[in-house]
């Protein structure tokens, strides 16, 4: 079966080859009957990410806070409701929200129209590999700035499984203690890695 995200990102970052955001996406799967919006605080030169989301799949509704803290290793599944924790291994290799060094560029062009000022955005085009997972991928950023605008992700055998908007994106974060863990997790114990370590980035938020 295959899966497909579509995600609306709204971002909070610093943006460079290195940067911090923060955003909120919708993530839709077919099949699943499963939406979930979502905002994240990224900062790409700590590794760390902080998502908040809120979802249904069928009748049921969901909220998750979690705390993925790439350099120490370890996410958490924040519950403020009950000042609850679940501390798990994190095996997955941190990816960048921006150009690899080793991206291809494809083309540029312009979203909109050319022809009336202010009417288009000019963009630039890119696709790659992610070594880990061997995904492949299709990105769209601004030529200037080079602010993400869409990135698609598909497996080795060039099935669609995420896309990825980008809008709201606010350089910096606005609390940098959204990536700090709350202290009743302090004491929790780690529980092991989920799965083999190759999963999508996407997949893992």
């Amino acid at each position: 079966m295959k899966i497909l995200f579509l995600i609306p990102v709204c971002l909070s970052l610093i943006l460079s080859s290195s940067c911090s955001l923060s955003f909120p996406p919708t993530q839709f799967i077919p099949g699943h009957h499963l939406r979930v919006f979502e905002k994240f605080s990224y900062d790409a030169y700590g590794h760390n990410i902080r998502v908040l989301a809120a979802g249904k799949e069928g009748n049921q509704t969901f909220f998750v806070d979690r705390l993925l803290l790439f350099r120490e290793g370890v996410s958490y599944e924040i519950h403020y409701h009950n000042q609850t924790c679940i501390k798990t291994a994190l095996k997955e290799p941190f990816r960048h929200i921006g150009v690899p060094h080793d991206a291809h560029f494809l083309n540029q062009m312009v979203l909109g129209s050319s022809s009336i000022p202010g009417q288009g955005l000019l963009v630039n085009n890119w696709n790659g590999t992610v070594e880990e997972t061997k995904e492949i991928y299709l990105l769209t950023f601004t030529a200037f700035g080079c602010v993400p605008l869409y990135t698609l992700d598909f497996t080795q055998k060039g099935e669609l499984t995420t896309m990825t908007s980008f809008f709201d994106l606010v350089e910096g974060i606005e609390d940098p203690n959204v990536f700090i863990p709350p202290s009743f997790c302090g004491s929790v114990e780690v529980l092991p890695a989920k799965g083999d370590g190759a999963r999508s980035f996407i997949a893992l938020l």
